[in-house]
């Protein structure tokens, strides 16, 4: 009997070179840092009617100092709020001040509401807390004042 050599017709397959096993969001880690988090309160405060500012006189006054300052790098956004973060959760620090006239029960609801809403959908961070200060009312005579504080020339 002879024997015949012949070549098997399926090719070799080399095993699949494996990049990674799981889901990608598991192969390494996010960090968020407390002024991320706080500039989102802060514009998310703002965006609520009845909310005049943000912040102690004080913590205004130096905020548009630093704004004015070449490279104080200083924003106004910041400015009364206080933002914890931790991997999963975080807890803010608020001080606003209000408009004369509003309720301010509901003012601070609605910062509340807005601020977990636009924090938790932006960081996906849970925000275990948000403590409201108002440290002051916007009367509607102190509106001259302000019309003395901003600058003449822009």
């Amino acid at each position: 009997m002879q024997e015949s050599a012949t070549a098997d017709p399926t090719p070799v397959r080399q095993p699949a070179t494996r990049r990674g096993t799981g889901d990608p969001a598991t192969r390494g880690r996010t960090t968020i840092a407390d002024g991320v988090v706080a500039k989102i309160a802060g514009l998310a405060a703002r965006d609520v009617v009845g909310v005049h500012a943000m912040g102690s006189g004080l913590s205004r006054t130096i905020g548009a100092v630093r704004e004015r300052v070449p490279g104080g790098g200083g924003s106004r956004t910041l400015a009364g709020v206080k933002a914890e973060v931790g991997e999963l959760q975080t807890a803010l620090d608020l001080e606003i001040v209000v408009d004369y006239g509003v309720a301010i029960a509901e003012v601070a609801r609605s910062v509340r509401e807005n601020v977990i809403a636009a924090v938790e959908r932006m960081t996906g961070l849970e925000v275990v807390e948000v403590n409201i200060a108002v440290s002051d009312v916007k009367l509607p005579e102190d509106e001259e004042d302000d019309e003395a504080e901003q600058p003449r020339l822009q």
